[in-house]
């Protein structure tokens, strides 16, 4: 380094955009390969088309309400708190917070899946995410109380033991697959 010059801060790699095309051709393969499979299973045609327009009017409805919800989370829960609550610090802490968190919502799965973008943008651990994803899919508390009630509580009470330690194991697994990623940038996983 000469003298009089100053060293500059080396900023961290950014995550590579995906150009909207992609998104495109993957729609439009999509819908090729379904229509092949229309063409070519003609029965299926009718409960193929009603499954669609009914998933497509659940999403409808569902939907406007995550991008507000997801709009709350970016502008009202600083980076901060996320990254000391539910960072790769947060050891069981964050474990359990992110168990509650998951177990709150009643909607569907495909709905978490912005929130939890928005989650690894802010600092979350991978295995923070993957126990509130997989604590929306499994352990919801009105799907427990049903349960309860069908089942009885032995049954739910093995089940919901169960199934929290099998998705606290998989987080460790889940975050030392991905721990050559550990300098990614957020959001990068």
């Amino acid at each position: 380094m000469r003298p009089g010059m100053q060293r500059s801060a080396v900023s961290p790699p950014q995550p590579e955009r995906q150009s909207p095309a992609r998104g495109w051709v993957v729609l439009a393969a999509m819908v090729a390969v379904a229509a092949v499979l229309l063409i070519a299973f003609p029965e299926q045609r009718d409960p193929s088309i009603a499954a669609f327009w009914e998933f497509l009017l659940e999403m409808v409805w569902v939907m406007p309400a995550v991008l507000v919800i997801m709009g709350l989370f970016a502008v009202w829960v600083p980076k901060e708190a996320v990254n000391r609550y539910m960072g790769r610090g947060s050891g069981a802490r964050g474990m359990l917070i992110a168990l509650v968190f998951g177990t709150l919502p009643t909607g569907p799965l495909y709905a978490a899946f912005p929130l939890t973008k928005g989650l690894l943008e802010k600092g979350a651990s991978p295995a923070n995410v993957f126990v509130f994803l997989a604590a929306w899919a499994c352990i919801k508390i009105p799907q427990e109380l049903i349960e309860l009630q069908f089942l009885g509580w032995r049954f739910t009470l093995a089940r919901f033991v169960s199934t929290v330690i099998v998705i606290v194991a998989m987080s460790f697994v889940f975050q030392r697959l991905l721990g050559a990623k550990e300098g990614a940038p957020d959001g990068d996983v």
